[in-house]
């Protein structure tokens, strides 16, 4: 058997990875992957849409000699299965090169080390014009003609990306400085993201500053843990003596958070649209506000999320694309993670539906009591027990029954519907009709006056002292039971 080499044809592959379908976002995070991985404490975007636009990356890392740059520069540099150090972010060798041309036509790459610049081009119209895999050296004179090629000069090492012939983002503009101000807006919404634990500066990684045009990019915590936010402890999957650590978190009700904090989860929608998983490799941000179809996003799941850091050496069972921009888990984690989510979609209902006050003691005589039904719902009656209830019916057989059928009526017309509606808007739910003092101390008032004896006095506030809504007012209940030991005296 004989065999015959079969290099790809130039100009039709760099055409085609054109097309992989990143976006500007994406292909900018890609770039930022390499500078991380290069060890950069500072990152440098530069947007010019005016004339001869461009887009320049800058990082002060560690930078890449003349064989070092030829290789970045080279498809497939690295082998996706290949072991890499647990801060290299890269994958399949192919960022660099297609998430750059995916946006421009036109690549330079510039490094500097030890004092020495290097600089290498890939030009799509001169590959076409070559048809070949023709790869610029860059010299002196042209490396000195390079937008911000003086800001790398000043710095100890790091290297520089620049994107010209802008013919993806020009497309369809009719005014490109003002489509490119609005594109810096949303990428820097992305950055701030996909970037926020390297931005913190989180233990064990480097702090990351990030500049857009020089003005510095705020890390945006998706799981606000600066708040109330409830952290539950987290949950270790092995997976080929490899680790991944699962972390949930529900968030505090949207009437207790700020504009500025409902904005930077992506306001009111966003807020329901991003929640679920939180995919990190290498604490890089990839996939969000998704649960795998493991459960569908509701509204009574919206304040819950859960964070997942995995490994790099579990790139292929996570199936991740080149983009980083895809991933699944794989069974042996889904059937993990079911547990998970079941316990905090439970949580997260009930961030919702209990608001306020939390029954947490089950010596308080509630109004209303919760009941499991036949089919696995359930219902609410009013407690029979209750103090007032029980003066009600302490009366005639005709009164009872009286009080008794309305009471069924309220517990069958409840507006479950239209409760549910309110519970799962973004205003918090505020009971007008609340029994305030005043009213508190006018019942307290009629109820003591039915009892003849002091001793019925004295039970009867004991049994008002852990029953709803009398509880919320301790102060009358002892105002009125220190009245009663002062009247017998």
């Amino acid at each position: 058997m004989k065999s015959i080499s079969l290099p790809p044809y130039a100009p039709t592959l760099i055409e085609s990875t054109r097309a992989i379908g990143y976006t500007l976002e994406a292909a900018i995070a890609d770039i930022i992957d390499n500078s991380i991985s290069a060890q950069a404490s500072y990152i440098d975007i530069f947007f010019f849409p005016i004339g001869n636009s461009y887009i320049a990356i800058m990082d002060d890392g560690c930078g890449m000699a003349a064989d070092e740059i030829d290789n970045a520069m080279r498809y497939g540099s690295q082998n996706p299965n290949e072991k890499r150090t647990e801060s290299d972010l890269g994958r399949f060798g192919l960022g660099l090169k297609t998430a750059s041309l995916s946006q421009c036509r036109t690549l330079t790459v510039v490094s500097k080390q030890r004092d020495c610049i290097e600089a290498r081009r890939w030009d799509i119209d001169h590959v076409i014009k070559t048809q070949d895999w023709s790869l610029l050296v860059l010299e002196s004179e042209e490396i000195n003609q390079i937008p911000h090629i003086d800001n790398l000069k000043k710095i100890k090492s790091g290297t520089l990306v620049v994107w010209q012939n802008l013919d993806r983002l020009k497309t369809g503009e009719i005014d490109l400085e003002q489509s490119m101000g609005k594109k810096m807006d949303e990428m820097r919404k992305h950055l701030s993201l996909v970037f926020h634990r390297y931005i913190n500066g989180e233990s064990g990684i480097r702090r990351l500053n990030i500049r857009m045009n020089n003005t510095s990019v705020e890390s945006v915590d998706p799981f606000l843990s600066y708040r109330n936010t409830q952290i539950m402890s987290d949950e270790s999957i092995y997976v080929k003596n490899s680790k991944i650590i699962a972390r949930p978190y529900i968030l505090p009700h949207i009437s207790e958070l700020s504009k500025e904090e409902i904005s930077s989860l992506g306001g009111k929608e966003g807020l329901r649209k991003r929640q679920g998983f939180y995919i990190y490799r290498n604490k890089r941000l990839l996939i969000w506000g998704t649960w795998f179809r493991m459960m569908r996003q509701g509204e009574l799941s919206k304040l819950a999320r859960i964070q997942i850091d995995i490994p790099n050496e579990l790139d292929s069972l996570w199936m991740l694309d080149i983009k980083k921009s895809t991933a699944v888990p794989p069974e042996i984690v889904r059937k993990n993670l079911k547990s998970i989510i079941e316990s905090l979609a439970d949580k997260s209902k009930n961030a919702w539906v209990f608001r306020g006050k939390r029954e947490t003691q089950d010596s308080v005589i509630h109004i209303w009591q919760r009941f499991k039904g036949k089919n696995g719902g359930c219902y609410y009656n009013i407690n029979r027990e209750h103090p007032l209830v029980e003066a009600l019916s302490d009366t005639t057989q005709n009164i009872r029954n009286m009080v008794e059928s309305l009471l069924k009526s309220i517990e069958f017309g409840i507006p479950l519907n239209q409760l549910y509606l309110d519970l799962t808007s973004e205003k918090r739910i505020e009971n007008d009709t609340s029994i305030n003092k005043h009213e508190a101390e006018r019942i307290f008032h009629e109820l003591l006056g039915e009892n003849s004896t002091s001793k019925d006095k004295i039970d009867l506030l004991n049994s008002l002292e852990i029953t709803e809504p009398f509880m919320d007012y301790p102060d009358l209940i002892e105002h009125y039971r220190r009245k009663i030991i002062d009247d017998n005296n």
